[in-house]
C-alpha cells in the first residue's frame, strides 16, 4: 500500500486532521497532559512508519499506547494479528469503536509497565517473535525499552516514534553527552536505524520537539559476550546514576542492585587497562561487557 494510496483513500483512515478531530469532538476528548498523548495526523508518516515495521499477514503486532488507533489502524489492515495496550481508560470506547471492522484487533486496558511480559506472551499464546509498535512520550521511553528487552520474550523488531533527543541517545557513541544507559542496551540487543525524522505539525496537539520513527532490529546474537546480562545491566545503570562521577565513586555509591567497593572496582578496571578515574560515559559496550564479566567472576569467587 503506497503513500499515494493512502492519501487516494484519505476519508478511511483515522491519522488525517478532519477525522481525528472528528473522533475528538464526538468523544468531547481532552488531551492528559502527564500521559504524553499526541496523535499522528500525517498520512506520509504513517506509511513510512509502517513500512519500517515491514508488517505482513503471518505477522503479530503489538502495539503500545495506540491512542485513538490513528497506527492500530494501518497495522490492522497488514498484520494477521495486533494486540494493542492502552493505558487511557477513556480511549478504550474510542479504540473499540474505530477498530470495530479488524476482528484480528485486541485491546488491552493495562499499563504495559506493570505488565509480566514472559506471563503476557504466555496468556496471549504468543509463540514467535513480534513486531513491536509505538509512539512513546519521553518519559517512559528508556523504562518501556528497558522492559522489553530485559523481560527475555521473543522480538523481532520494535518501532518506535520518540522525541529526536531519545532517537539520538539510541544511536550514540561513547563521550557524547547523549551516551548513556539507554544507548548501551539498544546497542547490544539491536541495530538502531532512523526512518524518518517527524516534524511537530504532523500530530495532534502540536508537541514542543521534533520526533523521529527508529527502528530497532534484534541481534541474532549480541555483539558482544557476557556471562550474566542482568548484572552487567545493573553496573551501566549505577555506572550511569550518577554520570559526572567516577566509575569507582558511581559504583560504589550506588542504591541499584550493583553496588561494587571501591577498592575491588578500582582493582578490575586497572586489570582491564583502564584509568580508575574513568567515568562510565567514556566506556564502550565492550568494556562495560569485559568489566562485568571480571566482576562476575569475582563475585562467583566470594569477592565480594
Amino acid at each position: 500500500m503506497e503513500n499515494g494510496h493512502l492519501r487516494d483513500t484519505a476519508d478511511k483512515w483515522i491519522a488525517t486532521p478532519k477525522n481525528t478531530i472528528a473522533v475528538l469532538q464526538k468523544y468531547d476528548f481532552r488531551f492528559k497532559k502527564q500521559l504524553g498523548q499526541n496523535f499522528l495526523i500525517d498520512l506520509h508518516v504513517l506509511d513510512k512508519m509502517a513500512k519500517a515495521v515491514e508488517v505482513g499477514p503471518e505477522d503479530i503486532c503489538l502495539e503500545i499506547g495506540p491512542g485513538i488507533g490513528s497506527v492500530t489502524q494501518i497495522l490492522a489492515e497488514r498484520a494477521g494479528r495486533v494486540i494493542a495496550v492502552e493505558i487511557d481508560d477513556r480511549l478504550i470506547p474510542i479504540l473499540q469503536e474505530n477498530l470495530a471492522d479488524y476482528p484480528n484487533v485486541e485491546i488491552v486496558h493495562r499499563d504495559f509497565l506493570k505488565i509480566d511480559l514472559v506471563d503476557f506472551f504466555r496468556e496471549k499464546q504468543i509463540d514467535r517473535p513480534v513486531k513491536v509498535v509505538a509512539n512513546l512520550p519521553y518519559y517512559i521511553t528508556t523504562p518501556i525499552l528497558m522492559a522489553l528487552f530485559e523481560s527475555g520474550v521473543p522480538l523481532h523488531s520494535v518501532s518506535v516514534m520518540v522525541q529526536e533527543e531519545a532517537a539520538r541517545r539510541m544511536q550514540a557513541k561513547p563521550g557524547g553527552k547523549d551516551y548513556g544507559a539507554l544507548s548501551l542496551v539498544v546497542q547490544y540487543f539491536c541495530q538502531a536505524y532512523i526512518v524518518a525524522h517527524v516534524p511537530p505539525n504532523c500530530f495532534m496537539p502540536r508537541p514542543n520537539v521534533g520526533s523521529a520513527v527508529i527502528r530497532l532490529t534484534r541481534h541474532t546474537e549480541p555483539p558482544v559476550k557476557v556471562e550474566d546480562e542482568g548484572f552487567m545491566f545493573g553496573l551501566i545503570r549505577a555506572a550511569f546514576g550518577q554520570r559526572r562521577k567516577t566509575m569507582v565513586n558511581s559504583v560504589s555509591g550506588s542504591t541499584g542492585e550493583v553496588s561494587i567497593p571501591k577498592d575491588i572496582m578500582t582493582k578490575v578496571l586497572e586489570d582491564a587497562g583502564l584509568d580508575p578515574m574513568v567515568r562510565g560515559e567514556a566506556l564502550t559496550l565492550e568494556q562495560f561487557a569485559d568489566l562485568s564479566n571480571r566482576l562476575s567472576e569475582l563475585r562467583g569467587q566470594g569477592g565480594f
